[in-house]
């Protein structure tokens, strides 16, 4: 018998493994989800429709970790087996439409939802991460992303918060203490593309040119900070809807920012969430802004949510598409020396991969993000000059209308392209996108097209050593002379320091030995509009000028930075390193830096605070206990991090025996 079982476990994962969409088109799910926080887990209902397109002994839900209370086949019992990453429906299906299953459910994710900041003074908060993760983490859907799917989620939850998931809100109703909220999605997407984020946020309101409502969301203390982080965004989407020359696909656009996020940001069908280390005031939008990350999400909205790749074989479509589209929307905003520059950072970042002999196909499914984002960035820069604009724009509206809720090949948009261009594309997919290595002559050619570049490719100190000070006293463009300054800070001048805020970055950043002529230029830095020049300014006039270090720790005491804490943390390790600076307050400073260490803050701070305590050699023992639960954070670069330094430590004769004894306790 037990042979026999195995045989149909067999055949089932066969069947299973290959394309569920031969037999079955879900069509929709309504979910009625309810959030525990004390147990970190969903519990809820789920009625999902859908057609069989071929008869099949069986069909299934991916489902990871979860239990199941009652599960109906249009309104009758069916027999049934989960078996912890599938929940399996056995029977005799026939082709039909308009089918439904009806169940209850309880998940408990262990990843793909985060509940975040409960158990700490870190913002409560629950949101998810479908792309990488799986959906099916916290609720009963389809990994496979060829099956697209109107989701539509009713959530039960705390009336303190707001709930916000893709679609449109249709509902909302009081239930006791909690608020009911449901949303409607019209059109279908891929399963990872489900949203659902929990929160105390505020919002700012505005409608694009064609009518989409667009919703910003921020955190109330922040509202300061929501027109820098926001800021450009309608411009953007109004560009994007007339250059790609495809409506906007979805009923209304949100973006909202989360605690201890997973990337940078994460483009969910209509609701883009994203890290609230983005979140910004004004003089951190010179130096670090949210524009790129806004713009590359909402291109994703055509690019990876109208149309879908297949497979990662096809990931360019998506990467490649929006980082390009990110790019045309920047130059709308900054112009077009900023859209070549970025162009050439691209460039050297791929040339940089090749010469590590670690370039790939952009149809290699196993490529970098650098291979997916930048290389698939010029590859359409590329064919648009090669075809023209006109052939470029028809192809990307045809090939965008043609399989809008589709998912989509290379092929399908090469063939677009060759349609509507008339010419062969043979030999332009064979270097471009076939090709291992990045075809840097041909970029650089194109790049040298803009006066811009020529004029930054020129001014070079490597190469041309004795025209360094032309250079410097040129009226040469930001981007060029912050190039020199970064070749030789030995030679700038105080005439320099005129030259804008990109220069004086690249002066604060590079000239780390400065001379007394310049030191009064170079303390004018400390009063920049920019959190980097700040930082670098700081450290490098506490180095040079011993003398002066009370006073340069008095200027920026009040000084934060980033919402990483950047400058803050740099003051309190020089504070704490200059004896005559306050020593009364030496222990108060001392644990500020430490309680940065604490699950309270981000693991941006976090990180800061536990690497300048390794700087340092001083260790505490509450601090090692935060490093040790950070060693088991869900952001894997931070607990990767964590687990690293831990290593350092216990190979310290000092710290050992305490890690030990914490191990061994906890």
């Amino acid at each position: 018998m037990k042979y026999l079982l195995a045989l149909v476990g067999f055949l089932f994962s066969s069947i299973a493994f290959s394309q569920q969409t031969d037999y079955v088109d879900f069509k929709q799910v309504q979910a009625y989800v309810v959030p525990n926080v004390s147990t970190k887990s969903v519990s809820g209902n789920l009625t999902v429709v859908f057609d069989i397109l071929k008869s099949t002994d069986s069909i299934f839900l991916d489902s990871q970790n979860m239990t199941f209370s009652k599960v109906l086949w249009n309104g009758s019992k069916i027999r049934f087996e989960n078996d912890g990453k599938r929940l399996i429906l056995f029977n005799a299906f026939k082709p039909s439409k308009e089918n439904t299953i009806v169940l209850q459910f309880t998940a408990n994710p262990k990843k793909a939802l985060y509940f975040v900041g409960w158990d700490t003074k870190a913002p409560n908060q629950i949101w998810s991460q479908g792309q990488g993760k799986y959906t099916s983490n916290w609720l009963p859907s389809i990994d496979d992303m060829n099956d697209k799917i109107e989701f539509d989620l009713t959530v039960e939850f705390d009336s303190h918060y707001q709930v916000i998931a893709n679609g449109k809100l249709v509902d909302k109703q009081i239930n006791g203490a909690n608020t009911i909220w449901s949303y409607n999605m019209k059109q279908p997407m891929a399963s990872y593309l489900v949203a659902l984020a929990i929160g105390n946020y505020d919002k700012s309101e505005d409608i694009s040119e064609s009518g989409i409502p667009l919703e910003m969301y921020y955190y109330p203390e922040d509202s300061i900070k929501a027109e820098p982080t926001y800021r450009y965004t309608k411009q953007m989407f109004n560009f994007l809807e007339t250059e790609i020359g495809v409506p906007y696909p979805w009923q209304n656009y949100k973006q909202v920012p989360v605690h201890d996020f997973l990337y940078s940001g994460m483009e969910n069908t209509g609701t883009t969430i994203f890290a609230d280390s983005f979140v910004i005031d004004s003089i951190a939008f010179h130096d670090r802004n949210y524009v790129n990350v806004n713009a590359h999400e909402l291109a994703h909205q055509w690019f990876g949510n109208l149309v879908t790749e297949t497979s990662g074989t096809h990931h360019w479509l998506q990467e490649g598409f929006s980082t390009y589209y990110a790019l045309l929307a920047e130059q709308d905003v900054f112009g077009k020396n900023y859209y070549y520059m970025r162009l050439y950072e691209y460039a050297q970042e791929l040339l940089e991969q090749d010469s590590r002999k670690e370039g790939t196909s952009l149809l290699n499914p196993k490529s970098s993000s650098t291979t997916f984002y930048k290389k698939g960035a010029w590859v359409l820069h590329a064919l648009r000059e090669k075809i023209g604009d006109d052939a470029f724009k028809t192809a990307i509206k045809n090939y965008l209308e043609i399989y809008k809720f589709k998912n989509v090949e290379t092929t399908h948009f090469i063939h677009e392209s060759e349609k509507t261009s008339g010419q062969n594309l043979d030999a332009f997919v064979a270097v471009w996108l076939e090709a291992e290595t990045f075809p840097y002559n041909e970029a650089l050619a194109s790049l040298e097209q803009s006066q811009f570049i020529q004029e930054y490719l020129m001014a070079d100190c490597e190469a041309k050593n004795a025209k360094c000070d032309y250079y410097l006293s040129a009226p040469l463009s930001a981007e060029a002379k912050a190039k020199i300054v970064a070749q030789v800070p030995g030679r700038i001048t105080a005439a320099n320091f005129n030259d804008g805020l990109k220069v004086r970055q690249a002066i604060s950043k590079n000239l780390t030995k400065i001379p007394l002529v310049l030191k009064t230029n170079y303390e004018s830095l400390l009063s920049d509009k920019s959190y980097m020049t700040i930082e670098s300014a700081l450290y490098n006039l506490w180095v040079n000028f011993p003398d002066k270090r009370v006073d340069y720790l008095n200027q920026t005491k009040a000084i934060v930075g980033f919402n990483d804490k950047n400058v803050r943390l740099l003051w309190l390790v020089l504070a704490l390193s200059t004896p005559e600076y306050d020593e009364t307050n030496k222990q108060l400073y001392f644990n500020e830096l430490v309680s940065y260490t604490s699950a309270d803050y981000s693991f941006e701070v976090r990180q800061g605070a536990f690497s300048y305590l390794n700087a340092l050699q001083v260790f505490p023992e509450p601090a090692i206990l935060n490093l040790m639960d950070a060693s088991h954070h869900y952001n894997w670069r931070f607990k990767s991090f964590a687990k690293n330094l831990i290593e350092v430590l216990s190979n310290t004769e000092k710290y050992a025996d305490i890690i030990q004894r914490l191990t061994m306790k906890n």
